[in-house]
């Protein structure tokens, strides 16, 4: 009886298609639906007070607030915009520090190049080298691209900010992988052996890929929300 009702309710018929054509946050999805079936309600009752009938106010506080794609499309952009900012905080933020973890339990559990019984030759400390500023690089971007977006957002349209941050996350990530894959196959290729030669190192090669991993969908998913047709 009670899903009967709501279907017929024009309020929450609109709440609900306009729900189902948002994606983001669950959090943020769920704050704009809640404001905005507050703000049709307060609309009604308005319309309740000059004379109307509940359903006929209803239906016209509705149809003042918009045409749902309308709305969906102003919305997507917001929710955009937030999961862009989102993704792009983690990114300046762990990356640094996922690297900087790193190289301390490198140096505390390995040892630095000298103890490897021979210096590794100069292709593997540049790969080594590119490796190191990958990480640095990539959160630079992201919080380069943070502070424009603030500057931007006043002047250019909130979707097109999403995607390119969204692009900008999935480049650093991307740029990220490519680095530790790199530095895996040339330690691959020079020895081997040096890839398990410490347990809590091997470890820790498990967390970071656990972690960029996390990056990249969160990254995608960032595209997804700004690119979304609503």
């Amino acid at each position: 009886m009670g899903a009967a009702v709501s279907d017929a309710d024009p309020i929450e018929r609109y709440v609900a298609e306009l729900g189902a054509r948002l994606r983001g946050s669950r959090k943020q999805v769920r704050d704009l639906l809640t404001e905005t079936r507050d703000s049709l309600t307060d609309a009604s009752e308005a319309h309740l007070g000059r004379g109307l009938a509940e359903d006929e106010a209803r239906q016209r506080a509705v149809e003042e607030f918009g045409p749902v794609r309308e709305i969906a499309n102003e919305y997507q952009a917001e929710l955009a915009v937030a999961y862009g900012t989102r993704t792009l905080i983690w990114l300046a933020i762990v990356l640094p520090l996922m690297h900087m973890a790193w190289e301390y339990g490198r140096l505390l559990l390995v040892g630095p190049w000298q103890d490897f019984g021979s210096m590794p030759p100069a292709w593997y400390l540049f790969i080594a080298k590119a490796n190191d500023l990958t990480s640095g690089i990539a959160s630079g971007l992201a919080l380069v691209t943070l502070v424009l977006g603030r500057f931007l957002a006043r002047t250019y349209d909130a979707k097109l900010l999403a995607r390119i941050g969204a692009g900008v996350a999935l480049t650093a990530v991307g740029a990220v992988l490519l680095g530790n894959l790199s530095i895996i196959v040339a330690t691959a290729h020079l020895d081997v052996a040096r890839l398990v030669q410490s347990s809590p190192m091997s470890v820790a090669s498990l967390v970071t890929w656990t972690v960029i991993v996390r990056l990249g969908l969160l990254a995608r998913r960032c595209l997804s929300c700004a690119t979304i047709v609503a």
